[in-house]
């Protein structure tokens, strides 16, 4: 159900002369970099979260008064010439900028010195939806107002949906197994899944994720076209999920990319994990069946826990009724009505397509790590017809959490799991 290529320049097999490989690693996170609409880095991210400092606001990248929809998650103060050296910066879009200021967070974070890794033993596997939309946009605006002898050469890789892999593993010198994954909102789960496997094969280290940029009129309009984006003016009330008003989603830019390594790698060079991915699952929906809870059952049944022993979940939030309800009767299904918190903290940032489940992932493993669940904001609280207790307004703190399961759902089908343990 996803797609997956080799990045450029990335190779396709580990050196396996050099590096040894097991079906049952364990795969932890030992760094994380976030690139959000309310928080630059993954601390201040964090504390916005906590604080539930919304990143949601009206439009300014474009002019969007002529739109149906004027509000979005936009990154704020990001300045490219502060992360990203200067002769990438003609040949790369906002999105490919974005990820490679959170790649490098996220190696600094995790304290990792690549260079001292075998010659293929770093890998990236990220998740994309748009690629390079903005950067692409402004090329075809050229191309149609002045011809081609105008259009950038770098346009034949800027736009490219594996360009975010490919740029990283260049800036860093990661050789080892790479690739990208397309299915929307779920891709940033599943590339964790993906590069879980290559942990498994061999790679000691795999950065992940994902991050997603569209905020420009050509993006605006896809966005747009499936009327599923709230028209609601306040930035406080257009998108709350599982709210008896809901009335739709909102669309914002970023995400995390996380630094996984080798479990026992890590140990050796005194890293200290955030926590383990232990689980996922993927499925994609049948016509007019939702297969979330399947999703959810399989990554639960791939980490080797129960229902009863997780401690949270980190909902996906469509913010439209029928959705909400779906997701809603999902979690009831697996873990009983109102058995334990839900939460959906993209209500902070709206829908981030591959970077918002990364972005999640993160939540939960920073979570995991303070024992507290994160609120939604917006919401008042769930509908009645949404049978889960939903964690609003302040965090919920003095919980025990060990566990988390972390849901995400993609356009035209895609369902994702993924289960976080807390470090031991």
């Amino acid at each position: 159900m996803t797609t997956a290529t080799a990045a450029p320049g990335a190779a396709r097999m580990p050196d396996t002369a050099r590096l040894s490989s097991s079906r049952t690693a364990r795969a932890v996170v030992t760094g994380i970099g976030v690139m959000a609409p309310n928080g630059l880095g993954t601390e201040a991210w964090w504390a916005a979260v906590l604080h539930g400092e919304s990143g949601i606001r009206p439009v300014t990248r474009f002019d969007a008064t002529g739109y149906p929809v004027q509000l979005a998650g936009e990154v704020p103060g990001f300045v490219a010439e502060d992360h990203v050296p200067g002769r990438l910066l003609p040949q790369t879009d906002r999105v490919t900028q974005l990820s490679l200021a959170a790649a490098k967070a996220a190696l600094e974070d995790a304290g990792a010195d690549v260079d001292q890794l075998p010659e293929y033993g770093a890998g990236v596997v990220t998740a994309s939806s748009a690629g390079g939309f903005e950067f692409g946009q402004r090329e075809l605006q050229a191309l149609w107002s002045k011809g081609g002898q105008h259009v950038s050469a770098y346009q034949s890789f800027a736009w490219f949906y594996a360009v975010n892999t490919g740029q990283i593993s260049i800036q860093h010198n990661m050789r080892g197994a790479s690739g990208v994954i397309v299915s929307e909102q779920a891709g940033g789960l599943d590339a964790t899944a993906q590069a879980r496997r290559q942990i498994r094969r061999g790679t000691p280290l795999v950065i992940t994720g994902g991050v997603d940029s569209g905020l420009c009129p050509w993006g605006w309009a896809a966005h747009l076209a499936d009327g599923s984006m709230s028209t609601v003016a306040d930035p406080a009330r257009a998108y709350v999920p599982f709210d008896a008003a809901a009335s739709g989603h909102l669309v914002g830019e970023g995400g995390a990319l996380l630094v996984l390594e080798d479990a026992d790698s890590a140990r050796e060079r005194g890293a200290r994990p955030y926590g383990e991915l232990a689980g996922h699952a993927a499925t994609f929906d049948g016509p007019g069946t939702s297969r979330l809870a399947d999703a959810a059952r399989l990554a639960l049944a791939d980490a080797g826990v129960r229902p009863g022993d997780v401690d949270v979940v980190f909902a996906d939030g469509a913010g439209e009724r029928a959705a909400d309800r779906a997701e809603a009767e999902a979690i009831a299904d697996v873990f009983g009505p109102y058995a334990l918190p839900v939460t959906a903290p993209k209500s902070m940032t709206g829908r981030l397509l591959a970077g918002g489940s990364s972005l999640d992932l993160a939540a939960a493993l920073l979570a995991l790590r303070d024992q507290t669940v994160p609120p939604t904001t917006g919401t008042a609280a769930p509908a009645d017809d949404c049978p889960i207790d939903l964690v609003t307004g302040t965090p919920r703190r003095g919980v025990r959490l060990r566990t988390a399961l972390v849901l995400a759902r993609g356009r035209g089908g895609f369902n994702a799991a993924a289960v976080v343990r807390a470090a031991d």
